[in-house]
């Protein structure tokens, strides 16, 4: 059996996408693959009674570990709902300190493929493995990175919700403090320009597959090409089949998004399953879509893989 560690963060109000999230990433686990999970949560949260604590014996093939985080990123920058506890991934090395690397994902995610042999890469002296946010693709994230931050786009800008995290080389390099000093300074994209500026060319590059984000798929559908040139097409049809789906924008539990029929897949074989709740989700969602005026519905259809431009 082989163990593979993996973080998440969040808070209570999370708990029902994070059942799904960990029923897809236990689901699609290869027989010989044991997740110790790690949940880091703040000094309000309790998820020792929670419907979490089910899966190890429904599954079999965890482990659940909850640890507190108290007194760190208190008033941190919080913007589009974010809480503060998205701040603690950067913490990892410290708090979890069993093992040299550990996986981290965000719970808006649905995880369909094993992930030991992302465990497995040689991260060398990279701090994070991670998924290029494409930048190079998008001209208004690349003023953001040189005018607000003081990158150059050509080294990536890497997206936080699923990465590998160097634990013994941060140690070492005293990269938490830095991350802590960080952390007073209301960044945008919160822990990802953090992560992003101390960082900065100390990343290994994945392909989309590890997080496969709303704007990138939107790229792989709408610009195949530009994205074949830059991860081949036997990555992209990869990511397309297999990849982390990461809803960094729109909720498949709270709207209609894309590839909302992944999650609600997932959702339906959970311990969380309500048909109460699925029957009031499309019942609403129908109603809305009748209710809309046929040219906001042409529109939104030839624009909607794009319209949600969350980083």
């Amino acid at each position: 059996m082989k163990t593979v560690p993996i973080l998440f963060t969040f808070t209570e109000s999370l708990l029902m996408p994070a059942v799904v999230c960990f029923t897809s990433l236990l689901e699609n686990a290869a027989p010989d693959t044991f997740y110790d999970i790690f949940i880091l949560h703040g000094p309000d949260c309790d998820f020792s009674e929670s419907a979490l604590m089910r899966l190890p014996e429904r599954f079999g093939n965890c482990r659940i570990t909850c640890r507190k985080v108290v007194g760190e990123f208190v008033g941190g920058y919080e913007i589009r709902g974010i809480p503060e506890t998205a701040y603690y991934r950067l913490l990892a090395p410290e708090i979890i300190p069993e093992y040299d690397r550990i996986l981290y994902s965000d719970v808006d995610v649905i995880i369909r493929e094993d992930l030991s042999k992302y465990y497995d890469l040689d991260l060398g002296e990279n701090y994070f493995a991670g998924v290029d946010n494409c930048s190079r693709l998008r001209p208004s994230v690349q003023k953001y990175l040189k005018e607000s931050l003081g990158l150059d786009y050509r080294k990536g800008y890497y997206y936080s919700g699923n990465l590998i995290i160097n634990s013994a080389l941060i140690l070492r390099d005293g990269k938490t403090k830095e991350f802590r000093e960080l952390g007073k300074n209301n960044y945008l994209q919160q822990d990802m320009d953090i992560m992003n500026i101390a960082c900065n060319g100390r990343f290994l590059p994945l392909g989309p597959s590890y997080c496969l984000s709303n704007f990138l798929y939107g790229l792989i559908v709408n610009r195949r090409k530009e994205m074949e040139d830059i991860y081949g097409a036997e990555e992209l049809d990869h990511a397309l089949q297999y990849g982390i789906v990461h809803y960094n924008g729109a909720k498949p539990w709270k709207e209609a998004c894309m590839n909302m029929d992944i999650w609600w897949d997932y959702y339906r074989r959970s311990i969380v399953f309500d048909e109460q709740f699925c029957h009031d989700f499309w019942d609403r969602e129908r109603n809305l879509l009748l209710k809309m005026p046929l040219l906001k519905r042409i529109k939104m259809l030839i624009r909607y893989p794009l319209d949600r431009k969350v980083w």
